[in-house]
Order: C-alpha cells, then sequence, then structure tokens
C-alpha cells in the first residue's frame, strides 16, 4: 500500500483536471422509490425525465437527469451506520438567491427540518437530509468577484451561521410562521 504521504507528493506532479470538466449527475440508492420522488420531486420541484422497474430519473431545466434514484440494490433497505464511509452529502446548486429562498420555504412548508444553515462567504447554504438519510446541500454561489479573499489571493471560506430570516426575505417578508418554524435538527454540517 502507497504511503499517503507518498502519494500526496506524487499526485502533485500530475497535470491538473481540465476547466471544462463537470461533475454530472448522482444516483442513489433508496428504500422507496416513490418515497424518494415524493421528496425530490414533490419537495424540491425536479421533474421526472424516465422511469423504469425499481429507477426514476430526474432533472430540473429538461437535462436527461441531474439525480437517479433506484432500489435495485436497496429496496426496503437501511441507512448506512453512522461511522461508515459513503456519500456525505449530494449538493444541488441554484443560479440566484431567490431561488434558494424559495427551496427554503419549500422545506418550510413540507415541514422538513435542516440540520445546518451556513453563510461560507462564497456560498449560502441549506444542509438537510433525504427520506433515505442521505445528506443534502442546496445553496447558491455568490459571484466570483464578492469571494473573500486574503491579502495571499488565496479563497477565505469560513462557515457562519445564515440568516434564514433574510434569507426568507428576499422573496418577500417572511411571515411569523416562518421565522418561528421548527427548523433545526442536530447539526452535522455547519
Amino acid at each position: 500500500m502507497t504511503n499517503p504521504d507518498t502519494l500526496e507528493k506524487e499526485a502533485v506532479r500530475f497535470p491538473t483536471i481540465d476547466d471544462g470538466v463537470k461533475i454530472g449527475h448522482v444516483h442513489l440508492k433508496v428504500a422507496d422509490l416513490q418515497r424518494a420522488l415524493d421528496f425530490y420531486c414533490g419537495v424540491l420541484g425536479f421533474t421526472m425525465t424516465t422511469s423504469r422497474p425499481g429507477a426514476a430519473f430526474i432533472s430540473a431545466g429538461g437535462y436527461h437527469h441531474h439525480i437517479g434514484l433506484n432500489t435495485w440494490e436497496s429496496r426496503g433497505g437501511a441507512p448506512p451506520a453512522p461511522g461508515s464511509t459513503g456519500l456525505y452529502h449530494t449538493a444541488i446548486l441554484y443560479p440566484t438567491r431567490r431561488l434558494l429562498a424559495d427551496a427554503l420555504r419549500r422545506l418550510i412548508v413540507a415541514k422538513i427540518p435542516l440540520e445546518g444553515a451556513s453563510d461560507h462567504g462564497v456560498s449560502e447554504a441549506l444542509y438537510l437530509r433525504d427520506p433515505d438519510d442521505n445528506g443534502v446541500e442546496l445553496y447558491w454561489d455568490r459571484p466570483k468577484e464578492a469571494w473573500p479573499f486574503t491579502a495571499d489571493g488565496e479563497l477565505a471560506m469560513f462557515a457562519h451561521r445564515l440568516d434564514l430570516t433574510n434569507l426568507l426575505a428576499e422573496n418577500g417578508k417572511p411571515s411569523a410562521a416562518q421565522v418561528d418554524a421548527p427548523l433545526f435538527e442536530p447539526s452535522r454540517n455547519q
């Protein structure tokens, strides 16, 4: 087995990945396909593009699929035990702060609690769990020219608590029920 220090030193000799490379889609194993569709399509607003026995493919904006959901190896299964390796979270990028505020409103209406809500300087993010206990991050990126940098020119990200009342105000004045909604579960993500 390669020593981690050696691997890290060798990795810096490889050429960097092309700037045009993007991450395409995520495929999640779920226990109950309809329950997963109720969350991803019903609450978050994705559209199902196609399905087959034990699987559904969903997207935003007509793309073939951003998320695949399947029960091929997991029908009726339990989430991985805490302390297991696997996917930390799926991050869903919203194009504007207003649309992230709408996502927060949808979560409140559906009574889906947040695990955390952070301002990272470069982005604002909401953290939650899907019905199969998969981590989900809903976020928007600030324009690059507004990102925080150190005097040396390095990115200076941080994790400050996100002001949810301010975020909800993005789509008009938040109601008292929205502001007082019990949004948080014990945090794993802030």
